[in-house]
């Protein structure tokens, strides 16, 4: 493994992640502004930072049915908990030729709609307590995402502190994880030489390899687009949220461009292993 062929005083470890940077650069009362993503997105909004449209925000499982009859006008959406983590209880709904609701390829009744809507305001999906739906324009990917893997959404997490870029990652879906990008649910990280804007291996958790696990596409050497975009609009949106470390999550729209899906304030360190790179040193050279 890589990590056994490198000094460990180059990796972050987590007690280390949250005591000296987590901790000292994030207030806990702002916790709530990258947790709950209706907070995030009324900041994107906000200062203009390039995010899917919100359509609908319900709190109250008896406004259900009425909000959701406003929706009918839209072809595709996405239903989200607020304070969901890990993709959980995630809904990308489109109409088929004949009008009705699909989603992962199967009709949806309103009913059942319903019933995913007050999971969400119940909790199910969040750390806990009362949540929010959230309901939102649909990402259509970008091509560049299609010569990768057909399916699912991926997106690149951009790591900063003190509102400087320091590591980044494509996360694509595979068969495996269902369409899904998070790590932890079998997709794969792929690491970013950000000088270049190319992407170097994936890895998929005890792999590294340079053609998706799926579709066999060639992934190593392949130039990003829109590159300093996505660094640019990581940067503006560390600027208006008052934590200093974070990460931000990126996916390319396919006409829209790079536009923010979310905002973490606990970043995971799974991305030291996609980039074979150490999280610590750079961190301290920064701080």
């Amino acid at each position: 493994m890589w990590f056994k062929k490198k000094r460990i005083q180059e990796v972050l470890g987590i007690n280390e992640r949250n005591a000296s940077f987590i901790y000292p650069n994030n207030p806990r009362k702002h916790y709530k502004l990258a947790d709950d993503k209706v907070m995030s997105k009324t900041i994107l909004h906000e200062y203009n930072i390039p995010c899917a449209k919100t359509y609908a925000v319900i709190e109250r499982i008896g406004d259900i049915v009425s909000v959701w009859k406003t929706l009918d006008a839209y072809d595709t959406l996405a239903i989200k908990p607020s304070k969901g983590f890990g993709g959980g209880g995630i809904k990308i709904l489109r109409k088929d030729g004949e009008g009705r609701w699909v989603s992962g390829g199967k009709v949806i009744e309103d009913e059942q709609v319903y019933h995913h809507m007050a999971n969400i305001i119940m909790g199910i999906y969040s750390l806990g307590g009362k949540d929010r739906v959230l309901i939102e324009e649909c990402i259509e990917p970008h091509p560049f995402f299609h010569e990768i893997y057909p399916s699912g959404v991926p997106d690149f997490r951009v790591i900063l502190l003190n509102q400087k870029p320091l590591m980044s990652m494509l996360r694509v879906p595979t068969k495996k994880s269902n369409g899904k990008a998070n790590l932890h649910q079998g997709g794969i990280g792929i690491g970013i030489d950000m000088k270049n804007g190319v992407l170097t291996q994936g890895y998929d958790g005890s792999h590294y390899m340079d053609l998706h696990p799926d579709s066999q596409s060639l992934i190593a050497g392949k130039a990003i687009p829109f590159w300093e975009e996505i660094l640019k609009i990581s940067i503006e949106t560390s600027k208006h949220f008052p934590l200093n470390y974070l990460g931000v999550d990126i996916v390319l729209d396919a006409k829209k461009g790079p536009m923010i899906m979310e905002v973490n304030v606990r970043p995971g360190l799974g991305i030291q292993l996609v980039n074979k790179t150490g999280l610590k040193k750079t961190l301290q050279q920064v701080g």
